[in-house]
């Protein structure tokens, strides 16, 4: 996230920062994000998010909100380094006095969205099936012992190509969601640097990733919902990703939409999370712009 104030020396994000930033916001948002995943697996029933987290607690324990914690973790350091490092490295890449527009934003987010999403999708398959590990039945549970454990079972219990099961679906949400979060989030801090209303300062990280949270939302939601039942689900449940719409479609429109106010309460803190502290590590430990 480079800054666009001009009156002082400026300093530039390293490629990594983003996940290390992803590995410090999931440390504190997993529970949420267990507690989402098991809503948007519901093929029935409406149980409130206070509810699944009561009976979370009753089947394991509060330790249970870290289930998969592990396979978190290691999607940040794909899914989050990728996306988030190729985005910013291709910004400084095109030669510009001025700030990129906002459509060149968003088309270097979807293309650093498609990379990220593909490149963590074996982690996002994981993630998704440690969370839900806890909810079926101790007979059922797939018991992995760590996210490396659940690698090497998948590949041969399943193939290889099972790691990749739902990466279509991974890629177009991670898309989304890096023009919701990255580009929005660039383009409206440039705003208010650029109106003098507030300086570049953790108080407008703030305001303006929770606002970059709230479109990032609203534009992964559906496809969040597909690709979690995509990638939870056993062999041969869904023929493709139109398959599993048409399973979803059932449910009502509501049901692209399962899991919208969890998914809201997780999406933001992360974002504010992995937004502020990229932009604490910039400020920290960037490298000075060569003017």
């Amino acid at each position: 996230m480079t800054t666009t104030t001009t009156t002082q020396q400026q300093r530039l994000s390293r490629w990594y920062f983003g996940g290390l930033a992803g590995c410090g916001a999931a440390c504190f948002t997993h529970p949420l994000d267990l507690i989402k995943v098991h809503l948007q697996t519901q093929q029935e029933g409406k149980v409130s998010m206070p509810k699944m987290a009561a009976k979370i607690i009753k089947s394991d324990g509060v330790v249970g909100f870290y289930s998969g914690l592990s396979a978190s973790i290691l999607r940040q350091l794909t899914y989050t380094t990728t996306r988030i490092g190729i985005y910013e490295t291709l910004k400084k890449q095109i030669p510009s006095d001025k700030p990129l527009p906002f459509w060149q934003k968003c088309a270097l987010a979807g293309a650093s969205g498609a990379a990220g999403g593909f490149v963590g999708s074996p982690c996002d398959l994981v993630n998704v099936r440690m969370q839900n590990d806890i909810k079926l039945p101790k007979e059922q549970r797939r018991n992995y012992k760590n996210a490396v454990d659940a690698f090497l079972r998948i590949a041969k219990e399943e193939g290889v190509s099972k790691l990749f099961g739902g990466a279509t679906m991974a890629t177009s949400r991670a898309i989304m969601m890096t023009i919701g979060q990255l580009s929005f989030y660039d383009q409206i801090k440039q705003t208010v640097l650029e109106s003098g209303l507030a300086g570049d300062n953790p108080v407008t990280h703030f305001g303006c990733s929770f606002l970059a949270a709230s479109i990032a939302t609203l534009l992964t939601q559906p496809l969040d919902v597909l690709k979690t039942r995509m990638m939870n689900a056993p062999p041969g449940t869904y023929k493709g990703v139109g398959d599993c719409a048409m399973v979803v479609a059932k449910l009502g429109p509501s049901g692209f939409f399962k899991g919208f106010v969890p998914a809201f309460i997780r999406m933001a803190p992360h974002t504010v999370l992995l937004l502020v502290f990229c932009e604490q590590l910039r400020q920290r430990f960037g490298y000075l712009k060569q003017n």
